[in-house]
């Protein structure tokens, strides 16, 4: 539950620091004063939207702190350890600040947040009903909601738009095979001969560079041939060889160092040289016996060379990319698969319709009971809101083809008296009707919510006299498993809380500014007496504010 909440420099507050407790609490307070300022501050905490007009004129920023007894919410407590946002054991706690230029930064347990994760942290701790949430009755998608959430429906409302979505996208590959199964025959049958040609070439990137240097061989082979003779000659066959004048000239200097001994360095440096060239010839021989003249080979390599570029000309790519033009052929042949297709798809289509209407018809059930237990509900509220002999239905009309949304459309129906037949919502129900229908339905839907804390800003609007008196019984009995908090301007809903705060305005310094607080049992009669008598009151007002708090308690 709300534990405690901070504000400061916020709207027209400057500096609030608020202790809550559980049960039902009222904020009471003359109209203008502000009273709203407190919800528009939690839904900041909680990760609404904020401008720069929500911080104090003259100030720099605004801050609102909100903390949280979270010990009896473990999902919350697993959410916070999965996103590391954990706090004190069984604590959490949210801090926004807005600057007065419009950017705001948001903490949840001192740690750094972003607004979408202080709204799903805020899912967790509290629901707030505004002043107008009656109408949003009118709405069919509203009213569909509302029933799957008061049902606990809302998973099994997702697996049937999940099957629906899944069955339409089937439909629609199915139909558009169909409108295009000639243009896709003649797309299926060139990609298959283009698939099929690439496949005879059998070409590898790898092939290209060894088949170029081949080719390049064999058609200078006769030059190289002369090459390789010519350095055979030279150095070794010539009657002047090189090798034959090392020769001689190794000779002179082996006799010379018999007589100066210096010359042996000069005669390593020749046999060196002798071998050197020596092994040269041997390899010029071995390359000329190695070296292959065919002619027949060299055709065979032009015409290859030829047909890889013939391909890669005809799909305009390099050779190298010839292998990815048939990965891409392949992978679209694979997209439009074969003529058998349309009929697998045909029985994909009937299987996914039939688990959709599986799933479909089992919601359904389910939506009925939901439907007819919120029925009973509210018809029974009504009775205690001036609405004697009414009654209300949730009616299901069939969708034979279904949708996203189930086998049926959702609308709340009511009758207004007992000889009147039921009609929807939107075409009967006047506006004092509409409130108090709807704040039936928020209560009857707030039994069930998970979260620990309920806030209703001012739903009372329209309502009066008893009907008033009923309303504050109905917050009050939420409040015995709840931590309600409610913006009221009626004392007979004041009367029933179990805590009354007062909201007030006054000027400072010449500043309006908003305050709050906890009102004592003395300080409750004149709040309700005030609520009761307006401007002047009087001692009958104040017995009368007495008398209404000693009935609630």
């Amino acid at each position: 539950m709300l534990k405690f909440l901070n504000i400061r420099d916020f709207v027209i507050v400057d500096s609030l620091e608020l202790d809550f407790s559980s049960g039902f609490t009222a904020l009471t307070g003359e109209t203008g004063a502000g009273k709203s300022i407190l919800i528009d501050a939690l839904s900041l905490a909680l990760g609404e939207r904020g401008d720069a007009g929500m911080v104090r004129n003259g100030c720099e920023r605004a801050e609102i702190g909100a903390g949280f007894d979270i010990s009896g919410l473990p999902t919350l407590q697993a959410w916070l350890r999965e996103q590391a946002l954990e706090g004190d054991a069984g604590e959490c706690q949210l801090r926004r600040v807005l600057d007065s230029g419009g950017r705001s930064r948001g903490f949840i347990n001192g740690r750094n947040a972003t607004l979408q994760q202080m709204r799903e942290a805020g899912e967790h701790l509290l629901d707030i009903h505004g002043q107008h949430a009656h109408q949003s009755l009118l709405r069919p998608d509203a009213q569909r909601e509302l029933l799957d959430g008061y049902g606990s429906l809302m998973g099994d409302a997702g697996e049937v738009a999940q099957q629906y979505r899944e069955w339409q996208a089937i439909c629609r590959r199915r139909a558009q095979l169909e409108q295009n199964a000639e243009a896709v025959a003649a797309e299926r049958e060139l990609l298959r001969f283009q698939r099929n040609e690439l496949k005879t070439l059998n070409f590898a990137p790898a092939e290209w560079n060894e088949l170029q240097a081949e080719h390049a061989r064999l058609s200078h082979a006769a030059s190289l041939l002369e090459t390789a003779q010519f350095g055979v000659e030279i150095l070794s066959e010539a009657d002047a060889s090189c090798l034959a004048q090392l020769n001689m000239l190794a000779a002179k200097v082996r006799a010379g160092i018999k007589f100066d001994a210096a010359l042996r360095d000069t005669l390593a440096l020749l046999e060196s040289a002798q071998n050197e060239l020596q092994e040269t010839v041997y390899a010029l021989r071995h390359y000329q016996q190695k070296l292959d003249a065919d002619p027949a080979r060299l055709r065979e390599q032009e015409q290859r060379i030829a047909a890889v570029v013939d391909a890669a000309r005809k799909y305009r790519v390099t050779p190298e990319q010839l292998p990815s033009a048939l990965q891409r052929i392949t992978a679209r042949l694979g997209e439009l698969g074969g003529e058998t297709d349309l009929a697998a798809l045909a029985q994909q289509e009937a299987a996914a319709q039939a688990a959709y209407l599986a799933a479909a018809k089992k919601f359904s059930a389910a939506r009925k009971q939901a439907a007819e237990k919120l029925s009973r509900e509210i018809t029974a509220a009504m009775q205690a809101l001036a609405m004697q002999g009414g009654s209300f239905a949730v009616a299901l009309a069939p969708l034979p083809e279904g949708n996203q949304h189930g086998l049926e459309n959702i609308e709340f129906q009511i009758a207004t008296n007992p000889d009147a037949p039921l009609r929807a919502l939107t075409k009967i129900a006047s506006g004092g009707e509409l409130s108090r229908i709807g704040l039936a339905i928020q209560v009857a839907v707030s039994r069930l919510a998970s979260v620990p804390t309920l806030i209703f800003d001012e739903v009372d609007s329209g309502i009066g006299g008893g009907v008033a008196e009923i309303v504050g019984q109905l917050l009050k009995r939420l409040g015995q498993r709840h931590q309600v908090l409610c913006v009221t301007h009626l004392p007979q809903v004041a009367a029933m809380a179990d805590t009354q705060w007062q909201v007030s305005k006054s000027l400072r310094d010449g500043a309006t500014l908003c305050a709050i607080r906890a009102l004592g049992k003395a300080e409750r009669v004149e709040e309700i007496a005030r609520m009761l008598g307006g401007v002047k009151i009087t001692e009958t007002t104040r017995k009368h504010a007495a008398e209404m708090l000693g009935v609630a308690a």
